[in-house]
């Protein structure tokens, strides 16, 4: 039996229940009555094990053991925020099982979804999270922290305390993936509890902006450290043009590879996680012996960390604490990645939390044993002014050739994180399109009208194509089972702001937007506390982590706001251009709903709990 279906209370909520079972008082009322952000998409749950509505599953047959209401008569009527998972066939929703449209099938039940598809596991999971938040930044540039702290000791206190307030943010998410678990984190999220257009708010900012940017960025890091791996020190002379095509070229590989099949994309993101790890396990050892020895190939060794107090030169403004506590923030984004497919875990109610909790700690751990380590070997002066760490490490400890290990290193582990990210940007979008925020094109799996395989293709396949699906397709679906579509998208708009390079804004649109609806995400799941404190939680976390984490936010969103005032106007600005786009979205899904379900005589979803 599914841990979600044990022990649950006869006015119990859970969270399938949640996803699926939008109003059974649908035959009390008119659907006309639905809020406009009850409107529905046909995007389900896993047919195999998660269908409420399944009769293998416990939940759909009140008459074998518990018996389940399915009244909607909490303090918080979910009825018409619910909106991925209505079941109501007026007023433009879509019953559970059946098409939008008629034109696109896929958008069904029956059609090929990924939810469906159960592959990821914990040790996936974990490379997801692991994967972006170890990119290039303690690699490069930890001069952010080191600086505006003062001291070696209080700059490891900094990444302490911003790893801990990471940590609060995952240990959230990971109590909302479990309660909803569905592709589309924060878009999911933000729907059922404040309404679809929220939602959609934040689809647009991160489809269009967050998520193609902040892979341009790490693109185009991976591309000047491997040139400069490959032709020294002359990289700093080299056209930006070159480190731009070799960026490009890294897109162009890492997104073919995630749509050739899930399997590829975990596997590298596998791969790559360890090799951070050992990367950053092979950085501390290096700095302690030079500690010990004083070994080092170019002069000699850092004596600072002997002579001058750890704690020496400490900074004592509060501001330069908050710039400090700000950037360590920076260095540990990424956690939410894993809640963006959380209906693709095998089981996510007992992986999600156990990623967070692997996760947080070990990069909490490794980013302060590579600072001591940086300590042991380079003067702080040096640290403080560099954005090349790493390389200036290596180039220390041994020569050019450690230089041009650590720069290599440096691109590997972007290029891990740009696999992690664009496997997870896929799925938003993917999720998106099935919403119908964007074309129903992107809402669809595999190239042309790919359905689910059968086991009659799979015979038919021809010996190389048999080959090729056990070497690097998924087991159960093949090659190209993947959101193509949806990862071409993201490759074109992440391209854009490749070929544009201009960050700057970025950075505030990142403080301003990102953390915006982070902290409204958090506080939603509060309000669910509050509201619906029967909705089955497989993991619940403690109420003070997600209040920390929103006032940690609004410190965020404060001081992007005070420090950059025009620059949050723009980002302001595009938020709310955003309003009209979804209205003229949402009106033309609605109108095809409308126009196809005119018939009247549509599968209504409570007969089939109450036969």
């Amino acid at each position: 039996m599914s841990r979600q279906y044990t022990n649950l209370q006869p006015h119990a909520r859970d969270s399938l229940e949640l996803a699926s079972l939008a109003s059974s008082s649908s035959g009390r009322r008119t659907s006309s009555s639905s809020s406009r952000s009850g409107i529905a998409s046909s995007r389900k749950l896993s047919l195999e094990q998660d269908d409420p509505l399944d009769d293998r599953n416990p939940a759909a047959n009140p008459r074998g053991g518990h018996a389940r209401s399915y009244s909607v008569s909490s303090v918080f009527d979910f009825s018409s925020n619910i909106f991925p998972l209505s079941s109501s066939t007026g007023n433009g929703y879509a019953p559970i099982g059946a098409p939008i449209s008629s034109t696109n099938p896929q958008t069904a039940l029956g059609g090929a979804t990924l939810e469906k598809n159960k592959t990821l596991t914990y040790m996936n999971g974990l490379s997801l999270i692991v994967g972006l938040i170890i990119g290039s930044g303690i690699f490069s540039s930890p001069s952010q922290v080191n600086s505006n702290a003062g001291s070696p000791g209080a700059s490891l206190i900094v990444w302490a305390i911003a790893g801990i307030l990471a940590w609060t943010g995952g240990a959230s998410y990971a109590e909302l993936g479990g309660a909803i678990p569905l592709n589309g984190g924060a878009q999911v999220y933000l729907s059922k509890i404040f309404g679809e257009i929220w939602g959609f708010l934040f689809t647009w900012c991160a489809v269009v902006v967050l998520k193609p940017g902040s892979t341009a960025i790490i693109a185009i890091i991976m591309g000047e450290y491997l040139v400069r791996a490959g032709i020294g020190a002359d990289a700093e002379n080299v056209s930006a043009w070159i480190n731009k095509s070799v960026a490009l070229i890294g897109l162009i590989l890492v997104t073919f590879l995630n749509c050739v099949s899930t399997r590829l994309g975990t596997k590298m993101g596998d791969m790559f996680m360890f090799l951070k790890f050992v990367a950053l396990l092979g950085i501390t050892v290096v700095g302690i012996v030079v500690a010990i020895t004083g070994f080092s190939t170019t002069g000699p060794a850092n004596q600072d960390w002997r002579t001058k107090g750890w704690f020496e030169g400490t900074s004592t403004s509060a501001s330069s604490w908050a710039v400090a506590l700000y950037a360590g923030l920076w260095a540990f984004d990424g956690w939410d990645n894993t809640n963006y497919v959380v209906g693709e875990f095998r089981n996510p109610t007992r992986d999600l939390p156990r990623v967070i909790h692997t996760a947080m700690p070990l990069v909490i751990l490794s980013y302060i044993l590579a600072n001591i380590a940086y300590f042991f070997v380079l003067p702080l002066k040096t640290i403080n002014s560099t954005n090349t760490v790493a390389v200036m490490f290596g180039s220390k400890v041994f020569g050019p050739i450690g230089s041009l290990i650590l720069a290599l290193i440096v691109s590997l582990s972007c290029f891990g994180a740009l696999n992690a990210t664009t496997f997870t940007s896929g799925r938003l979008v993917y999720v998106a399109g099935k919403e119908g925020y964007l074309p129903s094109v992107f809402g669809k799996i595999g190239i042309g009208s790919m359905t689910e395989p059968h086991a009659t293709t799979l015979r038919t396949r021809n010996w190389a194509s048999k080959r090729m699906a056990r070497m690097f397709g998924d087991e159960e679906t093949g090659l190209f089972f993947t959101p193509v579509y949806a990862m071409v998208l993201n490759a074109l708009l992440t391209a854009l702001y490749i070929l544009v390079g201009e960050f700057g804004t970025l950075v505030t649109f990142y403080g301003v937007a990102g953390y915006t609806f982070y902290f409204m995400t958090v506080l939603g799941l509060i309000i669910l506390r509050v509201r619906e404190p029967n909705l089955e939680r497989p993991y619940r976390t403690w109420i003070t982590t997600p209040i920390i984490f929103c006032c940690v936010s609004l410190f965020l969103l404060s001081r992007a706001v005070f420090a950059e005032p025009v620059q949050t106007l723009i980002v302001v600005a595009f938020v709310a251009a955003g309003v009209p786009v979804y209205y003229w979205r949402i009106w033309g899904r609605d109108k095809g709903s409308k126009r196809e379900g005119s018939g009247g005589g549509g599968w209504k979803f409570w007969r089939r709990i109450r036969s």
